[in-house]
């Protein structure tokens, strides 16, 4: 399968990330019922993979005999960070009164385009990582996954990985294994190893150490939500990254596709962070990690504000807040 999600024979196929890398497994989707329980548990995830879902959610609606409107509402609810979500749904959602076939004609529309504009971003963003980053050639850190997994078939910051390993400047990609699911360990260290591209896999402890040692050049990341003042929604531990990097003199390029930066939110504050369920760190496989009774604190995201980051890229280029 060349994309992360598509569809075809009237279901929405996707690759199912919580079986990587262990098995490569495709799974054909329905009705919204299994789109919106493949959403929550993380079978397709990533925001322009979410933009695209949440477009052949109601694609998948529209076919059916059922209320489109209230099931475009619970597939834009089914993860509330992620602003890309809620706007492939409301992009598809704007086509119902032409008809099904016109919905689906949309949301397909919408993953063709996701493939040039994420390709394009990452374009951009590997000549600012060039500009901004005089060794070669160059160590790169990465935080969770946001490579062909995370959108329909490129990938955002992993894409500027794509190009400048096809560069020959690639040394090295370190990679955080990344809360929640080790999507860092799991989805971006089994894409690297893909593409024959030299990484290695750290807990998210060990960053700060590894600029320390003077192990980076560029941390890459990518975003679920950015605000009209360029503040920063991606995956938990993304802002002590963004620290650590600006006491090292690092640069933080956030690479996404202009649909996440939400430009109702003006900063922040405003984003919604999800939480993930407790058993994610209280227990393993069903074996108890922690006593019985701890409490837990267990985000998905957290938000970066702007005076952080060195540059964020979208297709367009260098995002102006």
């Amino acid at each position: 399968m060349r994309r992360t999600i598509d569809w075809a024979d009237d279901a929405v196929v996707i690759i199912d990330q919580t079986a990587l890398p262990g098995d490569f497994r495709l799974l054909r989707l329905r009705t919204v019922d299994q789109l919106v329980d493949a959403i929550q548990r993380l079978a397709v995830r990533g925001a322009p993979a979410l933009g695209a879902a949440g477009a052949l959610g109601v694609a998948l609606a529209a076919r059916q005999n059922v209320d489109v409107e209230a099931e475009a509402g619970r597939i834009a609810n089914a993860r509330p960070t992620a602003v890309n979500l809620a706007w492939g749904v409301e992009r598809a959602l704007g086509k119902l009164g032409q008809g099904p076939e016109a919905v689906l004609a949309e949301a397909l529309a919408l993953l063709d385009e996701d493939e040039q504009l994420n390709e394009t971003a990452s374009r951009h963003a590997a000549e600012v990582v060039l500009a901004e980053c005089p060794r070669r050639p160059l160590r790169l850190l990465s935080h969770c996954n946001a490579g062909r997994l995370a959108t329909v078939g490129w990938g955002s910051a992993l894409g500027v990985v794509w190009h400048l390993h096809a560069r020959g400047l690639v040394e090295e990609v370190l990679v955080d294994e990344t809360r929640p699911l080790l999507q860092g360990a799991r989805l971006t260290a089994w894409e690297l190893a893909q593409e024959n591209v030299p990484h290695r896999v750290q807990p998210d402890s060990a960053a700060a150490a590894a600029m320390a040692r003077g192990l980076v050049d560029c941390v890459l990341v990518g975003a679920d939500r950015i605000a009209a003042n360029g503040d920063v929604a991606n995956k938990i531990g993304t802002y002590g990254l963004a620290i650590a990097a600006r006491h090292h003199g690092v640069p933080f390029v956030v690479v996404a596709p202009s649909s996440t930066v939400d430009k109702t939110l003006a900063d922040g504050t405003g984003i919604a962070i999800e939480e993930r369920d407790a058993r994610e760190l209280t227990e393993y496989a069903g074996v108890p990690l922690t006593p019985p009774g701890s409490r837990v604190f267990n985000p998905a995201f957290d938000v970066t504000p702007y005076e952080l980051v060195t540059a964020v890229v979208t297709e367009h280029g260098r995002f102006v807040p």
